[in-house]
């Protein structure tokens, strides 16, 4: 009994919003009853019974929705011990405070292609604390002129990440996947440019990533696995290396044999600056789909 009257007190503000819904009911109550007991109702009567019954129904409405609304403000206040400030809680505020998905868990999505990126851009609504450990690979693919003309390591996964964790993913999707087609830059990626300009003010392409976390304005950020250049080799039943992944299928079934196993190529990559650091502080660690 003694908790149900704390729902009563002053600091709780529920009592307006009961009594709004109790004037509401009795206002409905009251033109439901005039139409029961009139004999004739004149164009007139009509009006004022329609008016006091539709101000009753609201006041039954927006007391039930103001009643729920600080209902969660108030258990909020109560359990709650993320909120540093517990006392007038705004659900609204709440929404959008971002302080909430700072506490949120650690996790660590290690992985490459579409499917990393399609847990990265759900995970972000939950979580600020969020780092992709992204792959630095073309798995032997042929190098496109962009990437040789500005002698770029294969950065396409580590973009796509990059897109998948910014607030205006839609804009610098558009902007990070942007080829030009006249002058000088014909043929050039924008996100290729980016990569190189920003290794020119950094000095490293470990830097450059990670200052894009700020200037791309990320929730969470995005770290290399290494900075070798790798390929995924195919090593088959009969001896054969294939170096290009794309290739392996083709291979397997032309030789009728089997793989023998996959391998990377070099074996002793070495992982980049903060990668074992962020899988030794994460709270949850997610091979990413790919």
């Amino acid at each position: 009994m003694k908790g149900f009257m704390q729902w009563f007190k002053s600091s709780t503000k529920m009592k307006r919003w009961i009594f709004l819904i109790l004037v509401g009911i009795i206002l409905a109550c009251y033109g439901l009853a005039e139409i029961l007991v009139m004999k004739e109702i004149s164009f007139q009567e009509v009006g004022k019974v329609i008016v006091i019954f539709v101000l009753g129904f609201v006041s039954i409405v927006l007391g039930l929705v103001f009643l729920n609304k600080r209902t969660l403000e108030v258990l909020i206040e109560s359990t709650d011990e993320r909120m540093e400030k517990k006392k007038n809680v705004n659900v609204k505020s709440l929404i959008f405070n971002k302080t909430v998905y700072d506490q949120g868990p650690n996790i660590v999505v290690i992985g490459g292609g579409t499917g990393l990126n399609t847990v990265l851009s759900g995970l972000k609504n939950y979580t600020s604390n969020l780092t992709a450990i992204v792959t630095i690979s073309d798995y032997g693919e042929e190098v496109t002129n962009s990437r040789k003309e500005l002698e770029l390591l294969p950065l396409g996964d580590v973009k796509d990440s990059l897109v998948a964790l910014a607030t205006k993913e839609g804009e610098i999707n558009k902007l990070f996947n942007y080829k030009f087609t006249k002058g000088r830059l014909n043929g050039l990626n924008f996100s290729d440019i980016y990569f190189s300009a920003m290794k020119e003010i950094n000095g490293n392409f470990e830097d450059s990533i990670i200052k894009s976390n700020e200037v791309l304005n990320m929730i969470g950020k995005v770290i290399p696995v290494t900075l070798d250049e790798m390929k995924i080799v195919a090593e088959l039943a009969n001896g054969y290396i294939v170096e290009e992944k794309s290739r392996i299928a083709d291979v397997v079934s032309e030789k009728v044999t089997k793989i023998n196993r996959i391998l990377l190529n070099p074996s002793n990559c070495r992982p980049a600056p903060g990668v074992l650091e962020a899988i030794k502080n994460a709270d949850c660690i997610i091979i990413g789909p790919r």
